[in-house]
């Protein structure tokens, strides 16, 4: 059972030395940060009534950073980035983390959570063309039928017909997330694009710690510091965003563009607002109708076909 799963895990003779893992491994890894996601958004909209939203990025980028930093030493992985991948670090950084963070967690006191997850994970929208330009990503026949299906899905899920706009924040909630979608995207894009010459976790903690600094300073300067009622539940969804919503997930996110194309993995990522949807509606009561239902039809279908039309291609799977 034990070679097995080693099998299963690794691809063959990869057992030792600089391991690889196998293609089940990053579709199963890529599950996990779906289902890890989709929960998270109704957690933080919770979240977001006790802790102001830049001191939110705070405790979330320090928790992870405390997780990463632990894990990287345990496994001899903390060492210091060569000047190569510097540059990289600070993008991610800077905005896949921090200016994500801050952009996402105002808009959430605006816009409901369910909603907020679907206009965020619209990315894979924005990475097709910056991946076209930028790193010459060809699109076969079912990637341009999973994308045509899940954006269609997206924009049925979102119900733009059915909001408010004249409502004060709407206009400008919708807006800072497609900035973060936009965000993403080209920080996918740039992650795929660069010749790392370290593993991911070797990476993740300095990159956390160069996001730690701007988003402390930024809490200080815009927020003061807080006055927190800290409860088990807002113990328990702080301890969530660090450990599991940004240090497992943004390690596996960084395991899992390196390993698929820019487009592919963006593409299956469109299943989270699919999880965030139906866990606000379980957690926050947010109501689920035949339009949301429908839409949420569509991605799963986009992010099938994309599924099928990887399994086909023959990107070779990096180190961990």
């Amino acid at each position: 059972m034990t070679g097995y799963l080693r099998e299963l895990i690794w691809r063959s003779g990869e057992t030792s030395g600089e391991r690889r893992l196998s293609r089940a491994a990053i579709y199963l890894l890529l599950l996990l940060v779906v289902v890890v996601l989709g929960l998270n958004w109704p957690l933080m909209a919770t979240g977001l009534r006790s802790v102001p939203p830049v001191w939110m990025g705070v405790f979330r980028v320090a928790g992870a950073a405390v997780v990463v930093l632990t894990l990287a030493a345990s496994t001899g992985k903390l060492r210091l980035p060569p000047r190569r991948d510097i540059p990289m670090i600070l993008s991610l950084a800077v905005f896949r983390l921090a200016t994500v963070f801050v952009l996402v967690f105002t808009a959430l006191r605006l816009v409901p959570a369910g909603r907020s997850s679907v206009v965020v994970w619209t990315t894979s929208l924005w990475t097709v063309p910056i991946a076209a330009v930028f790193l010459g990503e060809r699109m076969s026949g079912r990637r341009w039928i999973g994308l045509a299906a899940g954006v269609v899905g997206v924009a049925v899920l979102s119900e733009p017909w059915a909001m408010s706009w004249g409502q004060p924040g709407v206009a400008v909630g919708h807006g800072l997330l497609v900035l973060a979608a936009i965000t993403n995207a080209a920080t996918a894009v740039h992650i795929r694009g660069h010749r790392w010459t370290i593993t991911p976790l070797e990476a993740v903690p300095w990159q956390l710690a160069g996001a730690a600094i701007p988003l402390v300073a930024l809490a200080l300067a815009v927020e003061g510091v807080p006055v927190i009622d800290w409860t088990p539940q807002l113990a328990a969804i702080v301890a969530y965003q660090g450990m599991l919503a940004t240090g497992m997930a943004f390690w596996a996110q960084l395991v899992i563009l390196r390993n698929l194309s820019a487009i592919s993995a963006n593409l299956t990522l469109m299943g989270v607002p699919v999880v965030g949807v139906l866990s606000s509606a379980v957690l926050l009561d947010e109501a689920i109708t035949l339009t949301l239902a429908a839409g949420m039809f569509l991605i799963m279908v986009g992010v099938g076909l994309n599924l099928v039309a990887e399994a086909a291609s023959t990107d070779d799977p990096g180190p961990l």
